[in-house]
């Protein structure tokens, strides 16, 4: 792309808006609160979440708080930064519209010692986390 005389050709990848989020920070000190950015610039919503694979040590993704309260999921591969300040996605607003709710989560058991050997024979065995 040639620009007029004396004028300069715009950068292909510049960035209509730079975000000034800081610096980088591993996915697991980021808060809940931080604002999240999409690609385009535009904050989409706040981190509610951030969920870990802790078996094999990646993010598996965000739960995203939206401006209308509601909760959008997005996958770990998604996330482009994370910054102190900052989460920046790498897909555009418009994607990130359409992003899906999160699933709930089995719920977690843990073992019940008071129950007894009855309790345990009933079912009471086990006490919800």
């Amino acid at each position: 792309m040639s620009a007029p005389l004396g004028q300069r050709a715009p950068a292909p990848y510049a960035f209509p808006s730079m975000i000034d989020d800081g610096h980088a920070i591993h996915y697991g000190a980021v808060e809940r609160g931080t604002p999240i950015y999409s690609s385009d610039g535009v904050e989409i919503g706040k981190v509610d979440e951030v969920v870990d694979n802790y078996r094999e040590h990646i993010l598996d993704g965000i739960v995203i708080e939206t401006p209308g309260r509601e909760l959008r999921f997005v996958d770990g591969p998604e996330v482009a930064r994370t910054a102190e300040r900052g989460v920046t996605l790498a897909i555009t607003a418009e994607e990130a519209s359409s992003l899906p709710s999160p699933e709930r989560a089995a719920a977690m058991f843990r073992p019940n010692p008071r129950a007894g050997r009855l309790g345990r024979l009933f079912g009471r065995g086990w006490k919800r986390q």
